[in-house]
């Protein structure tokens, strides 16, 4: 390490020269005002790299965080809770965990905004229609349970994540540092040279796979190492030559790297833009070595202003969106005073209160549409709106406390439909009840609100004989179904015949026994629908069976469509037969499209001086000709096997 020594100057005169305030104070103000620039322009530069190094140091700890990018960050607050849960549940099924983050944070924050709210309002309701009650307000919300399934998984995947990153760093950390102490020691006079830079390269390269290591270590470690690294380079009598010639390379990259940065700074995507700098400092860090020391502080001031150039643009964009959330503010100020409004206005109907209500509603959702607010007042206009909503709900509730005919009448209707339904529950003409019972439950539907008291109870009844009814339809329809089930048992068990059949070598032979087995497989009939995908097993056993068979290629592709067009027919899917029919029917125009474009190839080769003589190339034209024909007999065919279907089915 290099001491400084402060020697004692002297005048002309022989008088002591010394470093005193005087001297300081003689220094022109000009310069002054100079070096303070300059130091202004290098603290500005610093922060921008700060945001840098800081960006680059927590995704280097987890290299997961670098794909974070990817995933854009939606505006949640404006989702459903419905929706916030699909959203949880398709980020949750990642495996990269810490780069989902701030996006599960941010849905958990909206979804128990909303969960809250809603819960709030069920209260109310409840404490409304039974202000005598004594019991506890309970309410279960399904998808509050699905939420918390999914934020669970999610955390227990974070911790071990954690367990698993913890475990590697400490190692790593040390591995680094033990690399460090190597290159301190690599200044050795007495080494040969070669065996020097050999030991020099085998460091490096151990370094560049060492792995991550803490964030808060990073920037202290890489320096240490990058310090050691120039010092290898500037204080080690190396070859000049060789030592040159890798400045030279490692001036190159870097110069590529400055020239990319400064398009960058027109990159219309401020976020693309930063994130791509945060992998251009990292390579410049990382994977390249020193340029030589009288052009270093040049070439790292270019790449700093650049640097410092998007950092100020990403500062300006986030100004813009601090500016928006102002702005979201002041519309949520406006939503939460018409909500107070509608608080106080009272309407002596229901027909009226529900246009109120539907007015209220509107808010709310403009309200989560409205966009994120500053952060410091969030809360605070998160409370406003929950206790304008509330105020809200208090009078209308209070309206609602008064009538009970409504509710009364519709217990009256679904006590009668109930009834109904224990009448029916036993009838086994099905063809003329069932439309009865599903008219009953369409009936069901559309009548309003009973008396909580008596809710659950005429529920159940109903619920009970609209399930009696059904319940017994479908033993009959099963019972009408068996010899489907028996058709599938004998196919299940026929599979295992066929697997263990072989061909015997002779191929008319060994046709006409897959024939065989199609027809005996043909002939045990159709199967439940739900367990149709028997007979795609079959065809693949079948189409094995076709491959190890010296068929032509037309014979082979018609034999294998008219097994699964005779699949289609048997279990009357006519929607698949029709949509065949039509892709046939596309299929055959463009390969007769393909053949007209190759013919009229032919006749423009025909017409030129050199027509007698046939070139490769109109050879080769001539033989995609010969097979696209090959090919349109085929698609005809298939063709007329479906018209023949279509006609067998109308006869």
């Amino acid at each position: 390490m290099l001491e400084e020594q402060h020697d004692n100057l002297q005048d002309a005169d022989g008088n002591l020269i010394t470093d005193s305030n005087e001297s300081t104070s003689a220094a022109s103000a000009e310069e002054q005002k100079a070096e303070e620039q300059q130091s202004t322009v290098v603290n500005e530069n610093q922060k921008a790299l700060n945001a840098i190094e800081e960006s680059n140091a927590e995704e280097s700890e987890d290299e997961t965080l670098k794909e974070r990018h990817e995933i854009p960050m939606l505006d949640y607050d404006t989702l459903s809770m419905e929706a916030l849960v699909e959203e949880l549940q398709k980020l949750v099924a990642t495996d990269k965990v810490m780069s989902i983050k701030d996006h599960i944070d941010e849905i958990k924050k909206a979804f128990l905004a909303k969960y809250n709210h809603f819960i709030e309002e069920k209260k109310e309701e409840y404490h409304a229609e039974n202000p005598d009650t004594t019991e506890d307000f309970q309410y279960h919300l399904p998808l509050k349970s699905t939420f918390d399934h999914f934020y669970t998984e999610y955390k227990n995947k974070k911790n071990a994540h954690f367990k698993s990153l913890e475990s590697n760093l400490k190692s790593n950390l040390e591995n680094r540092l033990a690399i460090v102490e190597e290159l301190k020691e690599l200044i050795n006079p007495q080494e040969n040279i070669k065996d020097t830079l050999k030991h020099f390269n085998e460091l490096r390269e151990r370094w560049k796979t060492a792995g991550p290591i803490p964030k808060d270590k990073y920037n202290h470690v890489w320096n240490n190492y990058h310090f050691h690294v120039e010092n290898f380079y500037d204080y080690l009598h190396l070859d000049r030559e060789a030592r040159d010639l890798d400045f030279k390379h490692n001036l190159e990259q870097k110069q590529k790297i400055i020239e990319r940065v400064a398009e960058l700074v027109n990159e219309e995507d401020i976020n693309k833009a930063f994130r791509e700098l945060q992998d251009l400092h990292r390579i410049w860090k990382e994977d390249i070595g020193p340029v030589s020391r009288d052009i270093r502080d040049q070439i790292w001031n270019q790449f700093s202003d650049y640097t410092k150039q998007i950092h100020d643009k990403r500062e300006v964009l986030f100004e813009k969106q601090r500016e928006n959330e102002v702005k979201n503010l002041e519309n949520k100020k406006a939503i939460i005073a018409e909500i107070e409004n509608l608080g106080t206005i009272k309407v002596n109907s229901h027909s009226q209160w529900l246009v109120q209500i539907e007015k209220v509603e509107a808010l709310r959702t403009a309200f989560f549409n409205a966009g994120k607010v500053p952060l410091d007042v969030n809360e605070e206009t998160w409370a406003a709106f929950k206790t304008a909503v509330r105020n809200f709900n208090a009078l209308k509730n209070s309206f609602y406390k008064e009538i009970k005919k409504d509710q009364n009448d519709n217990l009256a209707k679904k006590n009668a439909l109930v009834a109904k339904a224990k009448e029916l529950q036993e009838s086994t003409d099905f063809a003329a009840t069932t439309p009865i019972m599903k008219k009953i439950q369409e009936e069901w539907k559309q009548i309003g609100h009973v008396p909580r008291k008596y809710s659950d109870k005429v529920w159940k009844e109903f619920k009970a004989a609209c399930n009696h009814y059904f319940d017994r339809l479908k033993e009959v329809r099963n019972e009408e179904n068996s010899e489907e089930i028996e058709a599938f048992d004998k196919k299940k068990a026929y599979l295992d015949t066929i697997r263990e059949f072989q061909l015997v070598g002779d191929h008319k032979t060994d046709l006409d026994a897959i024939k065989a087995h199609i027809e005996t497989w043909k002939n045990f009939g159709k199967v439940p629908f739900q367990r149709r995908h028997i007979e795609g097993k079959f065809n693949k056993i079948l189409d094995a069976l076709f491959d190890k068979l010296s068929l032509s290629k037309k014979e082979g592709d018609l034999l294998r469509f008219s097994n699964r067009i005779d699949s289609l027919s048997e279990n009357n899917d006519t929607r698949k037969i029709e949509n065949e029919k039509i892709f046939i029917i596309r299929k055959i125009d463009e390969v007769q499209n393909e053949i007209f474009q190759l013919e009229n190839n032919i006749q423009f080769f025909a017409n030129t001086k050199n027509a007698k003589k046939e070139n490769s190339i109109v050879l080769e034209v001539r033989k995609n000709i010969a097979i696209h024909k090959e090919n349109l007999d085929i698609w005809k065919e298939k063709l007329a096997q479906l018209r023949n279907l279509n006609q067998k089915v109308d006869e």
